[in-house]
């Protein structure tokens, strides 16, 4: 269940980007779906996790808090975590912001960017979809 917490704040932290140079609004983001690999994880998995971007900073709610800074360039994001059970790591991902979603696939093994917005066969990789809360 720590590996699976790690994952979705990682995940999180990630959500703090934006899309083609245009930034991801800031605020409080929720998921509405999370993959990890071949796994659709249930809604009760995910229900009180909340991701808060400000700017350039991240903080992820879910079992403990999670905080750090994330770097975007095109569709491309690096997450580094500052405080939290993430403090230290960086992780690799791709994020779209499509019809006030926004997704992101994290690469949680952080060695490179992920191709795609699939996550089977790849257990490393770990896919959130957000909506912003009003």
């Amino acid at each position: 269940m720590k590996q699976l917490n790690i994952l979705l704040l990682a995940c999180f932290a990630i959500g703090c980007t934006t899309t083609k140079n245009s930034t991801i609004p800031s605020g409080t983001w929720v998921p509405v779906k999370e993959t990890i690999g071949e796994t659709i994880l249930p809604d009760a998995a995910f229900e009180n996790q909340k991701l808060i971007i400000n700017d350039s900073n991240y903080t992820v709610v879910a079992e403990s808090v999670d905080k750090g800074i994330i770097r975007y360039k095109d569709d491309k994001m690096d997450i580094y975590g500052k405080d939290g059970v993430n403090s230290g790591k960086h992780f690799n991902a791709i994020y779209k912001y499509e019809n006030e979603q926004l997704t992101i696939c994290y690469n949680l093994s952080g060695d490179g960017y992920p191709k795609t917005f699939d996550t089977k066969q790849k257990p490393m990789y770990f896919l959130s979809v957000f909506k912003k809360v009003q």
